[in-house]
């Protein structure tokens, strides 16, 4: 994997990566492929996952253990999605992004996604799912100050965050339906949608209330036990 020295590289990737090239990759894949070839816009996207989190290497070394620790959360999540009524993916995507870096965040959130889809079925809906999961866990880092001091503005965060990921979601819904964006229908998907979107937000701000600290905690001593 290749590591990024210069701090000013590793933050203009850290900002196009998710903002330009990736929504770059899912249009195209929505607009020109019409839903065809969908496996190879999955695997751009995940590319570029990792070529997100690399740009937060600092040393081979530690970014290799950073590695297995995200790799361990990506795990958790994606056995977190087989948990019926109760899927804590967006949650355990925000603890990861929170405690291990936003790139880390991303990274988790994006390869759970494509990682559970073998499973729950591969399709042109799997980009979407992993930009959206992607960009909490991103955000979360960002705001990884302000949601570990607080137990309340965390679990805000990941009721908030489960709601735009419907938003997000129901694009492809619209663009896989009329072929094309339509406002109308779109808020009708919403409306549609609505009961689940509660109760996965829902169980995700339990699964955060209940289980951020104690997961912080752990990450926090990991990370001074390995120098990450």
């Amino acid at each position: 994997m290749i590591v990024i020295k210069s701090a000013a590289a590793r933050k203009v990737i850290k900002v196009l990566v998710p903002a330009l090239l990736i929504p770059g990759v899912i249009a195209a894949g929505a607009y020109l492929f019409r839903g065809r070839h969908y496996y190879a816009v999955t695997l751009a996207v995940a590319m570029l996952s990792l070529m997100l989190f690399a740009a937060g290497f600092e040393r081979k070394k530690t970014g290799t253990r950073r590695l297995i620790i995200v790799s361990v959360m990506v795990a958790l999540s994606v056995a977190g999605r087989f948990i019926p009524f109760f899927k804590p993916i967006t949650a355990l995507t925000v603890i990861t992004g929170v405690y291990l870096g936003g790139e880390a965040g991303f990274l988790c959130g994006s390869m759970a996604a494509v990682i559970s889809n073998f499973y729950f079925g591969q399709g042109p809906w799997t980009p979407f799912q992993m930009f959206s999961w992607g960009l909490i866990g991103l955000f979360a880092g960002l705001l990884g100050g302000m949601l570990k001091k607080s137990r309340a503005l965390i679990v805000m965060y990941g009721a908030v965050s489960g709601v735009l990921y419907s938003f997000v979601m129901d694009i492809w819904t619209v663009l896989w339906y009329d072929k094309g964006f339509d406002p109308a229908l779109y808020f009708a998907a919403l409306g549609t949608a609505l009961p689940h979107t509660l109760l996965y937000t829902a169980s995700n701000a339990v699964f955060l209330w209940l289980c951020a600290r104690p997961f912080g905690e752990k990450l926090e001593r990991v990370k001074i036990k390995y120098g990450v």
